[in-house]
C-alpha cells in the first residue's frame, strides 16, 4: 500500500446524535441513561462520552522532569528488623521510604514504637541526602521532627541535599485518634512558634501536611477527602496569621498525601483537582505567587480484600498507574496481604517492582500531565473541584475541620456515604472482583511476619469519637 494514500484520507466529522442514535439501536430499547451514565459517590455523572478538551489546563507534577518517588512503607514493630527491610527496599530500587510509627491512623494495626532509640535504630546505614524521607502523621509527630534533627546534626547532613516530609497533621490524628496531646487552644497557640524554625530556614522539604488517606480509609467520598484538606491547609494558614508569621513562608513547606483506588479516572482527576484547589485557595488568601503542590499519593487500603488478596494486585497497579499519569510527586503502594497482617518480604517485593515497572519500563513519568484534553478527566477534574470546594465551604461553616470532628460532624457525613457505598455493593450495583463476583472456589494461604498488633494510644486529652476504617468487604460482612 502507498502510504501517500492516507494523506487524502480524512476522518468523517464527529456527530454526538448520530452517536447516540446509534448507541440507543444496540441498547435495544435499555434506557440510556441509567445504561451508559455512571455516578460517582459524590454524586457526578459519567458520561460514555466526551469530546476533547484544546486548551486544557497543564497540570504537571511539581518537577515534571523527574519522576516520582518510590515510596516503601516501613512499619515493622521491631526497629531492627525494619532496619534490614528498608536497606533492602533501597538496594532493590525504592527512592524513598515512609516510617509509619505506632498509633498512625495509617498504620493499620503496626507500626514502628515511637521513640527516638527505634528512629536511630531504622535509620542506620541510610544516606538521607541520597533518600525521600516520610514520616507518616501520627500522635508524636512534632517530637519526631526534633529527633530526626537531632540524627541530621551529628553526621553532618547538608539540609538543602535533603528531600522529607516530616508529616505534622493534627487534624488527622485527631480524627483517626480521637486525641490530642494538648487542647485545641494549646496548639493552636503552641504550633507556630514550635514550627517557626523550619520555615524561616532553607530547608526544601515538607513541616505540615494535610492528610486526607484517614477520611478516604474510613469511607469519604473524593470530595469529601479533598475538602478535608483543603479545610486543614486553612486552619494552618490561619495559626500563622495569628501569630503574625506570613504564610508566603509556609505555603511552600504545606503538603497533601490523599489515596487513590481502582477508579483510574476518577484517581487521576482527584490529584489534578487537588493541585487546582490547592492555587485557588492560595490565591484566595491572597498569594500573588501560588506555592505548587507536593502530593504523595497511596493505594487504597479500604479497597483491599482478605479474600483471594492475589486480586489486589490488580487494584493497586491500576491506583498505581493512576497515581503515576495523574501527577503524584511520591507513591506507595501497598502490599497485596495487608488484609491478613504485616506483609512479608515476597509481598513487600511486588509492590516495589508493581512501581519499577511503571517508572523504568512502561516510562509513565515521560509525559508531565497525560491527562491533559482528555474530555472525560479534564471534566472530572473540573466538577470534582465544584464539589470539593462545596464541601470545604461546609467545614468552615462548621468553624474549620477541627471543630467539625470534635462535634461529630465530619464523622456523621463520611459514615453516612460509607453507608450508602456499603448498600450499593450489597444489592449487586456494584461489585468486588474475588470477593462478590467471581469468588475463588478454594483460598489458598497466606503468608505474613509473625508481629504484634500495636494498641491505640490512650495517653493525650480525648476531644472526640474516632473515626473507624472498615475495609469494603468488611462493611459487607456487618452492614451499617
Amino acid at each position: 500500500m502507498d502510504a501517500s494514500l492516507l494523506k487524502e484520507i480524512e476522518f468523517a466529522s464527529i456527530d454526538r446524535q448520530a452517536w447516540v442514535k446509534l448507541a440507543q439501536k444496540a441498547l435495544k430499547g435499555a434506557e440510556f441513561n441509567e445504561s451508559l451514565i455512571s455516578k460517582t459517590d459524590d454524586d457526578i455523572s459519567v458520561e460514555p462520552l466526551y469530546e476533547r478538551r484544546r486548551t486544557a489546563q497543564l497540570t504537571p507534577r511539581r518537577n515534571p522532569l523527574k519522576p516520582w518517588h518510590v515510596v516503601q512503607r516501613i512499619d515493622d514493630p521491631d526497629p531492627v528488623r525494619a532496619n534490614r527491610q528498608l536497606l533492602e527496599e533501597l538496594e532493590n530500587g525504592a527512592t524513598g521510604i515512609a516510617l509509619v510509627f505506632e498509633g498512625a491512623p495509617n498504620a493499620f494495626g503496626y507500626g514502628l514504637p515511637s521513640t527516638r532509640e527505634a528512629v536511630d535504630k531504622v535509620l542506620y546505614g541510610v544516606h538521607l541526602d541520597m533518600v525521600h524521607l516520610r514520616m507518616d502523621v501520627h500522635p508524636k509527630s512534632r517530637a519526631c521532627a526534633d529527633w530526626f534533627v537531632d540524627y541530621m546534626r551529628p553526621r553532618d547532613v547538608n539540609p538543602s541535599t535533603l528531600s522529607f516530609s516530616l508529616g505534622i497533621d493534627p487534624a488527622a490524628t485527631l480524627a483517626g485518634t480521637g486525641r490530642l496531646r494538648m487542647s485545641l487552644a494549646a496548639l493552636k497557640a503552641s504550633l507556630p512558634q514550635s514550627l517557626s524554625g523550619f520555615f524561616s530556614s532553607d530547608l526544601p522539604g515538607i513541616v505540615l501536611e494535610a492528610d486526607g488517606r484517614v477520611y478516604h480509609n474510613a469511607g469519604a467520598t473524593e470530595a469529601q477527602e479533598l475538602g478535608a484538606m483543603l479545610s486543614i491547609t486553612t486552619g494552618h494558614f490561619r495559626l500563622f496569621e495569628e501569630a503574625r508569621q506570613p504564610i508566603v513562608y509556609a505555603a511552600p513547606h504545606i503538603g497533601f498525601a490523599l489515596s487513590v483506588d481502582q477508579d483510574q479516572l476518577l484517581s487521576m482527576a482527584k490529584i489534578r483537582a487537588l493541585r487546582r484547589l490547592w492555587a485557588r485557595l492560595q490565591e484566595a488568601c491572597g498569594s500573588m505567587r501560588p506555592s505548587q503542590a507536593t502530593i504523595h499519593a497511596e493505594t487504597s487500603y479500604r479497597m483491599m480484600t482478605k479474600l483471594d488478596p492475589e486480586t489486589n494486585i490488580l487494584r493497586t497497579t491500576i491506583a498505581g498507574f493512576a497515581a503515576a499519569t495523574g501527577g503524584a510527586d511520591s507513591l506507595t503502594i501497598l502490599p497485596h496481604t495487608i488484609a491478613h497482617g504485616l506483609p512479608d518480604a515476597p509481598a513487600r517485593r511486588l509492590a516495589r517492582n508493581t512501581q519499577l515497572i511503571l517508572a523504568d519500563e512502561s516510562n509513565l513519568a515521560f509525559v508531565a500531565d497525560p491527562a491533559r484534553g482528555s474530555g472525560a478527566i479534564e471534566s472530572l477534574t473540573e466538577k470534582l473541584c465544584e464539589a470539593a470546594w462545596r464541601e470545604f465551604q461546609t467545614l468552615e461553616r462548621d468553624g474549620g475541620i477541627l471543630q467539625s470532628l470534635v462535634d461529630g460532624k465530619f464523622q456523621a457525613r463520611i459514615v453516612e456515604a460509607r453507608r450508602k457505598r456499603s448498600k450499593a455493593f450489597l444489592a449487586g450495583k456494584r461489585t468486588i472482583i474475588g470477593t462478590t463476583l467471581f469468588p475463588a472456589k478454594q483460598e489458598r494461604p497466606v503468608k505474613v511476619l509473625d508481629a504484634p498488633i500495636m494498641p491505640l494510644p490512650t495517653d493525650g486529652v480525648v476531644h472526640c469519637e474516632p473515626l473507624t476504617f472498615p475495609r469494603l468487604d468488611e462493611t459487607l460482612q456487618a452492614p451499617e
